[in-house]
């Protein structure tokens, strides 16, 4: 089940090429279908909004009411909602220790200057339907939403037959102010201009299909989006003291997503990799989505075998996954060297599955590669900073000349000028 190669410098380099390569399958030929959709919308409204929603999923767009919520929230099996509110919880702790504040400080000039630091007044969150149902991303998205102090959370989700009573009861945990029942990229031009009942927003955030992919990266500038995520991916570095069992489990874990997801073991032990690789095969046989696992494993997933930690290090830093798990003798003596990673997880006993649900960070990641210079979704992704500058004539006087002698190198005068008319 699992491709066994050994590091040597090529075969290595041909599963990054094709984890590489697997994103840009996503979406390649629906970019016109979704520009005609977010044409449509932005010139007749509500009205597109409403033929495609007919279309697509049947039926037009509605507001889901605070009591539907509620009647959602009861009709869950109380196990459930214990374990929504726990997780909440968390990601509520975890983000409410990342809140920067308002502050101002004394510069060396003597003047007065720092930042204003407030929350978004209007958030979008994108909730997909159907199969794809995932409370869990509700409350990933909008309890540090929520933290951040944003005005006004809008989830969509689409209007299916019978809508996901978990779902639904999330977005009552979470605080989410409005919900609507409009799906795919008709839902994300709504919300980037507008349309109907549908407010605009200033970000969009949350996971949905290819259309919607499409339409989140169309949209961007018109809003802020989280990012435009790729297929699921786990990579694993681990040494002879890895449990077999487990390694496999949770690269299994990811595999299951789809057929696009990549799950790949770094190791240094040849041993490992084929017990692993002898607990996939008997792992799948009772999991449910084994066939999109197997599809997944075949295509996009590998074990390489490296010479030196080093070189699994060097490996994972160059494929930058969403997640990493470090599953070894000493995990936090290799931390310091891991560079690029969406969220890294310490030991056989901090499996992926405890970010997608519990932990507290979020478990909406940069795809793709993109860990090298995107982050993960926090409180953060929900403020705006403005910078504040407080001088007075005692402390203007002293600098007067320096911006003078700059302002006037550029060639801008007038700028000069509002400098030189306080002090004449």
């Amino acid at each position: 089940m699992l491709n066994i190669v050994t590091a040597n410098g090529s075969e290595e380099r041909a599963v990054i090429a094709a984890m590489r390569a697997r994103a840009a399958q996503v979406g390649a030929d629906i970019d016109a279908a979704v520009q005609a959709i977010m044409n449509r919308v932005k010139e007749e409204g509500f009205p597109a909004v409403a033929r495609y929603s007919r279309q697509f999923d049947c039926q037009e767009p509605y507001e889901i009411s605070p009591a539907a919520l509620q009647s959602a929230y009861d009709r869950c099996p109380q196990s459930l909602i214990q374990a929504m509110e726990r997780a909440a919880a968390n990601i509520r702790d975890y983000n409410e220790k990342l809140l920067i504040r308002s502050e101002t400080w004394t510069s060396p000039d003597g003047g007065k200057v720092g930042r204003i630091v407030r929350g978004l007044s209007r958030v979008g969150i994108y909730v997909p339907g159907g199969t794809a149902a995932y409370p869990s991303s509700v409350l990933m998205n909008a309890v540090p939403a929520k933290v951040a102090g944003v005005e006004e959370i809008i989830m969509v989700t689409p209007p299916t037959e019978n809508l996901n009573d978990a779902v639904l009861a999330a977005a009552k945990i979470a605080g989410v102010d409005r919900v609507i029942a409009v799906g795919g990229a008709q839902a994300v031009a709504a919300l980037a201009y507008g349309a109907g009942f549908i407010p605009k927003v200033d970000k969009l955030v949350g996971p949905g299909n290819a259309f919607v992919a499409a339409a989140k990266r169309m949209a961007y500038g018109t809003l802020d989006i989280d990012m435009v995520a790729g297929p699921s991916e786990v990579l694993v570095i681990a040494d002879e003291t890895a449990n077999a069992k487990f390694v496999a489990a949770d690269l299994l874990s990811q595999a299951e997503h789809d057929k696009l997801a990549s799950a790949v073991l770094l190791t240094t032990s040849p041993g490992l990799s084929r017990a692993v690789d002898a607990e996939m095969i008997r792992q799948t046989g009772y999991l449910e989505r084994s066939e999109i696992m197997e599809d997944s494993i075949r295509d996009y997933g590998c074990a390489i075998v490296c010479e030196n930690m080093e070189q699994a290090v060097s490996l994972a830093n160059e494929i930058a996954p969403e997640h990493l798990e470090i599953v070894t003798q000493d995990p936090e003596g290799i931390l310091p060297g891991i560079k690029n990673a969406g969220a890294v997880f310490l030991g056989g006993w901090s499996p992926e599955p405890l970010g997608d649900y519990l932990a507290g960070p979020d478990h909406v990641l940069p795809t793709s590669g993109t860990a090298r210079f995107f982050s993960p979704l926090s409180v953060a992704s929900f403020l705006k900073t403005m910078s504040v500058i407080q001088y007075d004539r005692e402390t203007l006087a002293p600098v007067r000349d320096e911006i003078i002698t700059l302002a006037e190198s550029e060639g801008l005068t007038a700028h000069a000028n509002s400098i030189k008319v306080r002090f004449e």
